[in-house]
């Protein structure tokens, strides 16, 4: 979850006003790699990734749920291995 701006700008205004990053960092819980970053951008504003890699690519386990054919139960849930995990179908 990102951080708000108004926060950034709170830890920005503490550096800026002579607190060292490390203590800005304990004080407001940010981490400092993220404060060296915003001391970095031009302009305080948020941004967004264009193109997230996603960690599930969905068409192709749509396709792989089609070819092993799985049954599902009464909730439309998948039983992939019932027999490890003790589920019943």
């Amino acid at each position: 979850m990102p951080y708000s701006l108004d926060l950034r700008q709170r830890v920005i205004n503490f550096v800026e006003n002579g607190g060292t990053i490390t203590k800005a960092a304990h004080k407001f819980w940010i981490g400092i790699a993220s404060i060296y970053r915003w001391l970095s951008r031009p302009k305080l504003s948020a941004t967004k990734v264009k193109n997230r890699q996603r960690k599930l690519d969905w068409k192709k386990l749509e396709k792989d749920v089609k070819q092993m054919n799985l049954k599902t139960n009464i909730l439309g849930i998948y039983c992939i291995m019932a027999d490890i995990f003790q589920i019943v179908c």
